[in-house]
């Protein structure tokens, strides 16, 4: 690997903030080097307490939102509370913003525009920084700023907002998996906006989401991921998906599964409906082509690759929404990143 690449993990907030600080203690140990942390109010527990609460249990781990947003908490909320975090863990909190869909959709809000993304960074930035902004007849300043600011990333997929990550974050996100093609399109798509807006593009972060299982039999395995890949159709990544062959149809919405296929409260009956579309092949391909499933070496390979591509993060996020990832965090702690060394973490 060129870069160090780190490795995080993603936790719903789907346990009182105080478990979930005693499960950060746990992802520590492991020796992963980020927590990610998803901000969807009416899903789950509060991204920012959650985050507090993993802050003043630990003293090494990076603390990201994955992702925040502009629309449902104005940047005067966002600085405060980044502030906040930053205050408790100095040094290791980074905004992790996006278009904001499961927490604007379940509200019938629209998602924020790129000029509104834009706008709501530098802002936040700003006030961060202790500057005191206009808004009508009002003024605002954050009191006991962080002069130094915090990082912000920007969560990506479609090429505008990828130029934009480039162009405005200190870092990119990107949900849409470790298949190399797509992946290497989007870093172009990044380091293009960094240099349209005068930066140096190889100071940026570049992190990027997998579904992770260590495994001895991915067609086995895969099958949980249907309703991912169904989701993934249903949200117009038809055309990612055939590039694996798999070519499905899936309806914009399937009553039987509450809330939704992403999030769905009855993982197996999820994964049952999502089988009227996805079959156990579609799913395997899946699992190979995006995700992380495999073998800690097979892993730890794919790893290499993506970083090779200019990826220098990636967050291992386990299948479903309601439970913590204590197998995923156990399995990768023990098997795959003692194979990484200190080429992924220290």
């Amino acid at each position: 690997m060129g870069r160090k690449m780190q490795v995080g993990v993603r936790v719903p907030p789907c346990q009182p903030a105080r478990e979930i600080g005693d499960f950060a203690c746990e992802v520590e140990q492991a020796g992963f080097d980020a927590l990610y942390v998803p901000d969807s109010q009416t899903l789950w527990r509060d991204a920012y307490l959650t985050l507090y609460a993993s802050a003043v249990r630990t003293s090494r781990i990076r603390l990201v939102t994955a992702v925040s947003n502009v629309i449902t908490r104005h940047p005067t909320v966002i600085a405060g509370l980044a502030r906040s975090i930053d205050e408790a863990a100095p040094g290791r909190f980074v905004l992790g913003l996006g278009v904001g869909h499961s927490s604007v959709e379940p509200i019938g809000v629209a998602p924020s525009t790129g000029a509104q993304l834009r706008d709501g960074v530098d802002q936040i930035r700003r006030l961060v920084r202790g500057e005191q902004l206009t808004y009508g007849e009002g003024r605002a300043r954050i009191r006991d700023p962080r002069p130094d600011g915090i990082p912000v990333h920007i969560a990506a997929t479609g090429p505008r907002n990828l130029r934009l990550a480039g162009a405005i974050g200190d870092g990119a996100i990107l949900l849409s998996g470790v298949a190399a093609d797509p992946l290497r399109h989007a870093v172009g798509l990044i380091r293009q906006g960094a240099i349209e807006a005068g930066r140096d593009p190889d100071d940026l972060q570049i992190t990027v989401a997998a579904h992770t299982m260590v495994t001895d039999d991915i067609e086995r395995d895969a099958r949980i991921l249907k309703p991912v890949v169904a989701t993934i159709a249903q949200k117009g990544g038809r055309g990612a998906l055939e590039l694996l062959g798999i070519k499905v149809d899936v309806p914009a919405h399937v009553p039987e599964v509450t809330p939704d296929l992403i999030h769905a409260e009855d993982w197996d009956l999820a994964v049952e409906v999502s089988s009227r579309w996805i079959s156990d092949a579609d799913a395997a391909a899946f699992a190979r082509g995006f995700c992380l499933f495999g073998s800690a070496a097979d892993i730890v390979e794919r790893l290499h690759v993506i970083a090779d591509l200019g990826i220098t993060s990636v967050f291992m996020q386990h299948v479903g929404s309601w439970d913590l990832p204590e197998r995923l965090v156990h399995s990768v702690g023990r098997e795959v990143l003692p194979l990484l060394g200190d080429a992924a973490h220290e």
